[in-house]
C-alpha cells in the first residue's frame, strides 16, 4: 500500500484525537461508564499526552500517516518522532483499527530504520505490556532494552543489532538442522 508522511497542523487535532481514541478502545469497553464519559475520558487523556509531548519534546516532529485508498489519499495515522545524536525515538506511532495489519506501521518503521541505518543511530521506542504492536517491533528486530519502566519496554533496533540476532537465529537453526 502506497503511504506517506505530511506535517501535522493545528487543523489535525480532531483527527488525531480520533486516532488516539482507537488505541484506547478496548481498554474503554471495559468501563462500566457510557459513551459521553468514554469520551471525555480519552479527550482528556488525549490533551494530556499532546501535552506532555510538546513539554518534554518541543523540537519533535508530528507528521499524519496518509495511505493511498482507492486512488484517493486518507488521513490514517500519526508518527510523532524525536530526532536525537544517536537514535530516532518513536513518541507514537499509531494508526486507525481499520488501518492496522496493512503493513503501514511496518513501512513507516522501516524507512526509520533505513534513516537511522544510513546515519548510524538506533531507533528506539517504548511500548505498553501486551501492546499487540509489540509482536511487530521484534519482528523487525527490536530488542528490549533494560527493565520494563512501570508498564513500559523500552525497545531498540540497531542495524548491527538486528544483523546478529538474524544471524544467530539463522546459526541455530542451522545448528538444529545439523543435528536432527
Amino acid at each position: 500500500m502506497d503511504w506517506a508522511l505530511r506535517p501535522a497542523t493545528l487543523a489535525d487535532d480532531a483527527f488525531f484525537q480520533r486516532v488516539y481514541a482507537g488505541t484506547r478502545a478496548d481498554e474503554m469497553a471495559l468501563t462500566p461508564w457510557d459513551a459521553a464519559q468514554r469520551q471525555a475520558f480519552v479527550a482528556m487523556q488525549y490533551r494530556a499526552q499532546a501535552a506532555h509531548y510538546l513539554a518534554h519534546w518541543p523540537d519533535a516532529q508530528h507528521s499524519v500517516v496518509v495511505a493511498l485508498h482507492g486512488g484517493e489519499w486518507h488521513d490514517v495515522g500519526r508518527l510523532w518522532l524525536h530526532q536525537r545524536p544517536a537514535a530516532i525515538h518513536v513518541l507514537d506511532i499509531a494508526l486507525l483499527a481499520e488501518h492496522r495489519g496493512l503493513g503501514i506501521g511496518a513501512a513507516c518503521l522501516q524507512q526509520l530504520m533505513r534513516q537511522a541505518q544510513t546515519s548510524a543511530r538506533a531507533v528506539t521506542i517504548h511500548v505498553e505490556a501486551g501492546n499487540p504492536a509489540r509482536r511487530l517491533y521484534e519482528r523487525l528486530g527490536f530488542l528490549p532494552v533494560g527493565a520494563p519502566q512501570g508498564v513500559h519496554q523500552r525497545m531498540a533496533w540497531q542495524a548491527v543489532a538486528a544483523d546478529l540476532a538474524c544471524r544467530s537465529t539463522t546459526e541455530a537453526m542451522e545448528i538444529g538442522n545439523e543435528q536432527a
